[in-house]
């Protein structure tokens, strides 16, 4: 199906922004992504893309052609998806995951050769990033993301709730105090959370008070491990998942402090499992979900 091949390609350079991105998405040259796209408006006698000041933008005809395309390739991958797993209820084909960085690294990674092990005929690909990405776009199966609210055109499970933990090293106490109350953390040093946080805390107390606590530092981070290991280098107080720093805590590597109030981030405390509904009776999904229900039950108990 030559046809797919060139919306394809003309779907992902309206969705990166180039030729250039496409073909890198596509693992071909730029010369190719070019070519299609140039024998798709001589097939539909229109121009899909207005080229000025090297930047690309839609036509009118781009415009209709584009809503049109990504809608025809999501229906094909849906289909191609129901095709493979008719008649079976093995797991089979390609099993394409996404996770925050972190999550996955210490969950997944793990379970990945275990689970592919149990099923001889199906691959795994973890993508890790701290991105949300798009399901349809990147052809995810599922997508393990930490928010307040899924998005209304999946199906979310909901797989438990994070527990967090205000610390830093002993070390760092000692030489700058113990903070004991929310409004003490503005003279200390402390990590906004992967620079989403407007660079102010939440916490609550039992009884529902609100803190909005302005915080600072020096050092800041994107990404959670990297706060992890700055604040177990004694750079500052972190609000670190209890998954990540629950061994610290035990060891005595890392202090609690505050444990009466509760912080809460911008993108929400619980764990989903996300997927399109396409994907709801597919073998491969439900049995990872399956395995990763059992997972975090445990882990985040």
């Amino acid at each position: 199906m030559q046809w797919l091949s060139s919306w394809d390609s003309f779907v992902k350079t309206v969705e990166t922004g180039s030729m250039s991105a496409a073909a890198l998405r596509l693992n071909c040259t730029r010369a190719q992504i070019s070519k299609q796209i140039g024998d798709l408006e001589c097939s539909f006698g229109a121009k899909l893309f207005e080229r000025a000041h090297r930047k690309l933008q839609l036509t009118p005809a781009g415009e209709v052609f584009y809503q049109q395309a990504r809608q025809t390739l999501v229906a094909v991958r849906n289909t191609e998806v129901a095709m493979q797993n008719l008649g079976t209820t093995e797991p089979q084909g390609i099993l394409r995951i996404s996770a925050t960085i972190t999550l996955g690294r210490k969950y997944l990674t793990p379970l990945l050769p275990q689970f592919t092990e149990r099923y001889p005929r199906l691959q795994c690909e973890l993508i890790l990033t701290d991105q949300i990405l798009d399901l349809v776009e990147h052809n995810l199966d599922i997508a393990l993301r930490i928010t307040r609210q899924p998005p209304e055109d999946v199906v979310a499970k909901r797989l438990g709730a994070l527990r967090r933990a205000i610390c830093a090293t002993p070390d760092y106490f000692q030489r700058y105090g113990i903070p004991q109350t929310p409004p003490d953390l503005s003279e200390h040093r402390c990590f906004s959370y992967l620079l989403m946080d407007n660079y102010r805390w939440h916490l609550t107390d039992a009884a529902g008070y609100e803190f909005h606590i302005p915080i600072q530092n020096r050092i800041q981070f994107n990404e959670l491990s990297s706060i992890f290991t700055a604040t177990l280098a004694g750079e500052g107080i972190a609000i670190l998942p209890r998954y990540l720093c629950g061994d610290a805590l035990k060891q005595g590597l890392l202090q609690e402090v505050l444990s009466d109030y509760t912080p809460h981030l911008n993108f929400g405390q619980y764990l989903y499992a996300c997927y399109s509904p396409s994907r709801v009776r597919v073998p491969k999904v439900q049995i990872f979900l399956s395995e990763i229900e059992h997972l975090f039950k445990i882990a985040l108990e």
